[in-house]
């Protein structure tokens, strides 16, 4: 038991938890794949990282002299919250970036070690043990421990699925109908919903919800007094001509419930820099986060180098930014098309730096079991994507695929799962035959410009 043991009960829970993809990535660690040292090692399609920009980065810090140099000051304890100068840059970036309709106050702004951090804090914060949070499903998985292991608080799923019912448009749709009913069946089972968790763009569908649908569930949320805490990572990596609307562009119902979360992983291709803010007017909900801030604060020197990035707006604008979403554009352009010759069709998306893919012609049954058995496969033939049940998806058979990578590992990748299906489906459905199958998705929101014979989606 584990009063007899080293660690609380607590410490135990928290031991024992393993996330569904840990093994998978636990091979992928063991044997990278590189194309000089290990050409037949694991390669990784699974990961959301941007390595399509890091030239770019490279060559803003060689330019800058890696940003700056260390100052005395940068080597004294700082401002909990975030170096002030700092805050008021990040306040005049999302102020600009966002379009908020006016400037944001840097008071409102908290700095901390990546949106994990942010989760975690706001789990202990706005929740207490057993409470829960909505969320639409399939979802960014990592919300789970990020909520689950520090506050115990649990995922009440809005689940979404690619069938469509009346009055929808697209698969994955989020309506409040389905809020709604979720909302009532946690109530059913006495469950204390304390929020409404949103990833916009989104995570993994890399779908962006329209302005209109925003507002329904900043509404729905006032009705059910709900926090929304709104993680919008990946808002400057849209590469669709599609607007994409900030919540901080809006004027909420209640804005003392919101919370905005965005950080430097994605966007600014720097999962490594281990950087995020949470923007919120609610002075209670700061005074509590920045009690925790101290745990998960940044380092002053790199705050300070990107606080001198995120001025450099004409690098940005004229030079990142456009190079970023045109990298990102022409690499989904040619995962798309690789997944298109398999038979493959994906969920039509605007943002972020993976596809949504339709996998379920290759299960052996339509189960979370026979997804898994087909993931374990892939691994083997040495390529890691994600499968569905990684963002608790209830529907078996789709997978995330990361195209945010250069042309050469895209290509390689869809060779390797052509071989890998090839051999696997030959138990099941030939290859030349997949076309006949019919993906039971709508061909509006599916990407059509790839041909499959008659069943063009």
């Amino acid at each position: 038991m584990a009063a007899d043991g080293y660690v609380s009960r607590r410490g135990a829970r928290i031991g024992r938890y393993q996330g569904i993809l840990s093994q998978g990535f636990t091979i992928y660690r063991k044997d990278r794949f590189d194309e000089q040292s290990n050409p037949q090692g694991v390669l990784n399609l699974g990961t959301s990282e941007n390595k399509l920009c890091f030239d770019l980065i490279e060559e803003w810090f060689n330019r800058h002299n890696g940003g700056s140099n260390i100052a005395p000051h940068m080597l004294q304890y700082s401002d909990v919250p975030g170096i002030e100068s700092f805050r008021h840059k990040i306040a005049k970036f999302l102020t600009d970036y966002a379009r908020a309709p006016k400037a944001l106050n840097p008071e409102h702004i908290v700095v901390m070690n990546g949106c994990c951090s942010i989760f975690a804090a706001l789990s202990v914060v706005l929740f207490d043990p057993g409470d829960g949070y909505l969320i639409p499903t399939p979802y960014f998985g990592g919300v789970n421990p990020d909520m689950w292991l520090y506050g115990d608080v649990q995922a009440v799923h809005v689940p979404l699925d690619s069938k469509m019912s009346g009055g929808e448009s697209f698969p994955f749709q989020l309506t409040v109908k389905k809020l709604e009913a979720a909302m009532q069946k946690a109530n059913e089972q006495d469950i204390k919903v304390r929020a409404l968790i949103l990833i916009n763009p989104h995570n993994p569908l890399g779908d962006i919800y329209p302005e209109q649908l925003l507002k329904d569930c900043l509404d729905f949320a006032h009705r059910h007094q709900l926090h929304v805490i709104m993680d919008e990572i990946y808002m400057l990596s849209v590469y669709d001509d599609i607007n994409f609307t900030s919540v901080l562009s809006l004027n909420p119902p209640d804005p003392e419930r919101i919370h905005f979360m965005w950080g430097f992983s994605k966007d600014f291709a720097m999962c490594g820099i281990r950087v995020a803010i949470l923007h919120t007017r609610n002075q209670e909900v700061r005074s509590a986060l920045n009690q925790l801030a101290s745990f998960h604060g940044c380092p002053v020197p790199i705050q300070f180098v990107l606080s001198q990035l995120i001025a450099d707006r004409e690098w940005i604008d004229k030079m990142f930014l456009p190079r970023s979403r045109q990298r990102l554009r022409e690499a989904h352009q040619i995962i798309v098309d690789g997944l298109a010759a398999l038979g493959i069709p994906v969920f039509r998306s605007s943002a972020g730096l993976f596809v949504w893919a339709d996998f379920r012609k290759f299960l052996r049954t339509q189960t979370s079991e026979a997804e898994m058995e087909l993931w374990w496969k892939l691994i083997d033939g040495k390529l890691y994507i994600s499968p569905g049940i990684a963002f608790d998806c209830c529907e078996p058979g789709w997978f995330r695929l990361v195209f945010s990578d250069s042309a050469d590992r895209i290509r390689l990748g869809i060779q390797r799962l052509k071989m890998m299906l090839q051999a696997y489906a030959s138990e099941t459905i030939p290859l030349d035959n997949l076309n006949e199958v019919v993906p039971s998705v709508d061909p509006v929101r599916m990407h059509s410009d790839c041909d499959f014979s008659d069943n063009t989606l």
